[in-house]
């Protein structure tokens, strides 16, 4: 080789291996303390191992899935907010998991930058390993990826992927609602990680201050408020699932009650929500004050303040909302199944909107 040919590096194209070697030793006390029965915790493999037969399944099922945060991503970024977006990112993988009467196993993240800040990275790793933790599963590996000239400075994205057990024949498919059974919604912790873009347009078209107390609440700083984690709620509904006394759960996130509910119906089986059966929170009535919001619209677009709505027979309604009570949720009465076509109708004092028929053809998984 002639000596007036540089030598390149691949640090000097904009990617360190000796920094992408010093995050994956930093965050192994973060990885090991979500170790769960199944888990070897160890990490820097070619792949996790998980053990069903040590988390004591005897014939599981498994139940994968995978999410990201969206745009809320840019909350974090944009105001130093890196903490608990990890939260977030598990939160919608396993929420999604424990609908359909899984318990989430174990979590794998992947996280995308245009230059590496072990700093930040670190922040957001250590917020995947609290929602693991929240969740009772085990962050058993992931991939951290520096891509100069994919990201603009100081931006990141993130995956996550989830895998769950149920034991067979205990799975939640939603066969068994039926005219008559009673709805019951969970609280939400706020917007969760759907509707951000909206959220972010409000913000730039109405000039808000992020960083000062919102108006709806002088306690708290608006950014702190629109940056709250997704609840996870996968600790209080599995014991109540495992007891046999819910038919049916529906995560609410992209599309609302109007189109998340009737996912979980069989047909023949239309959702009838009460709107007025919960107060809507103060966070979603600035922002539909803010934005001139339709209800429509806002059902469609945000939780409303209800994350997750279980299908059960009226004779365990008051069981059901003793034991989540009890488990620390805000529970609510909020509708019924009738006779109709397979989909949502919400009522309230604001008027009525549904969505049926033409559901399936806007969600496929």
């Amino acid at each position: 080789m002639s000596s007036n040919t540089p030598s390149y590096t691949y640090e000097q194209a904009g990617v360190s291996i000796d920094a992408g070697n010093r995050l994956v030793k930093a965050i192994g006390p973060l990885v090991k303390a979500t170790m769960r029965p199944g888990t070897d915790g160890e990490i820097g493999g070619f792949g996790g191992f998980f053990d069903p037969k040590a988390a004591g399944y005897k014939d599981p099922l498994l139940v994968a899935g995978n999410d990201g945060v969206g745009t809320k991503v840019k909350i974090a970024i944009d105001y130093d907010r890196h903490d608990r977006i990890g939260i977030d990112l598990v939160a919608m993988c396993v929420n999604d998991l424990i609908v359909q009467g899984a318990e989430p196993l174990f979590f794998l993240d992947y996280f995308a930058t245009g230059k590496l800040d072990n700093g930040v990275a670190e922040r957001v790793i250590a917020g995947i390993a609290e929602g693991c933790k929240i969740a009772g599963c085990a962050l058993i590996g992931g991939e951290t990826a520096e891509m100069p000239g994919m990201y603009a400075a100081g931006d990141y994205d993130l995956a996550g992927f989830c895998v769950g057990a149920v034991e067979r024949g205990e799975q939640l498919t939603g066969e068994k609602v039926a005219p008559g059974h009673v709805l019951l919604g969970l609280a939400s912790s706020g917007v969760h990680s759907n509707g951000y873009s909206l959220v972010r347009r409000l913000a730039e078209d109405k000039m808000w201050k992020m960083e000062s107390p919102a108006i709806f609440d002088q306690e708290a700083l608006l950014v702190d408020v629109l940056a709250e984690p997704t609840r996870i709620y996968v600790k209080s509904l599995l014991p109540v699932i495992r007891a046999g006394k819910i038919d049916a759960l529906a995560h609410i996130t992209g599309g609302g009650l109007l189109e998340n509910v009737p996912r979980v119906l069989p047909d023949g089986a239309h959702a009838v929500i009460q709107a007025d059966a919960w107060e809507l929170p103060r966070l979603m009535a600035f922002l539909q004050a803010q934005g001139n919001i339709e209800p429509s619209e806002m059902a469609r677009t945000f939780n409303t303040g209800i994350g997750m709505v279980l299908a059960v027979t009226p004779d365990q309604v008051d069981t059901v909302m003793a034991d989540l009570a009890e488990a620390g949720e805000q529970v609510f009465r909020i509708g019924e199944i009738i006779n109709g076509t397979k989909g949502c109708t919400v009522r309230g004092s604001a008027g009525t909107w549904s969505a049926k028929k033409d559901w399936e053809a806007t969600h496929n998984g």
